[in-house]
């Protein structure tokens, strides 16, 4: 189980889209820092080709790792830039769940502050000016 998160996380920051396919069962979920939901492989399959577009050098650093007998949860950073600036303008202390069925990753969660990703990206979020 810990292979294989560990194997989905090097082909996100290898920016592997289809690496990152490899490790998804085909009804896989995504939920991101915001809660929603977004399911099935191929729409994540689109949405890593677009979340990479926008930020092409986004990487994860795991620092510690828990596991259960189908969930791994990941504690580490997430770092990265709009279109790829030459220094990542955010680095966030990101958490990171993945439920495994059947050897692939069935779900992915992520728990993070996305505020810096957001400024980086020009977007205001909350009422900002």
């Amino acid at each position: 189980m810990i292979s294989m998160v560990r194997q989905f996380v090097a082909a996100i920051n290898a920016g592997d889209v289809a690496g990152i396919a490899a490790c998804m069962t085909e009804g896989h979920r995504f939920i991101d820092a915001t809660g929603d939901v977004h399911s099935g492989r191929e729409t994540m399959r689109s949405g890593w080709e677009q979340y990479l577009a926008l930020f092409p050098d986004y990487r994860i650093e795991i620092e510690e790792v828990i596991a259960s007998e189908t969930t791994v949860a990941a504690f580490g950073w997430a770092t990265g830039s709009f279109h790829g600036g030459k220094d990542p303008v955010w680095r966030i202390p990101a958490a990171f769940k993945a439920t495994i069925h059947c050897g692939l990753i069935d779900e992915w969660r992520v728990y993070s502050d996305i505020e810096p990703m957001m400024r980086s990206a020009g977007i205001r979020r909350f009422g900002d000016a």
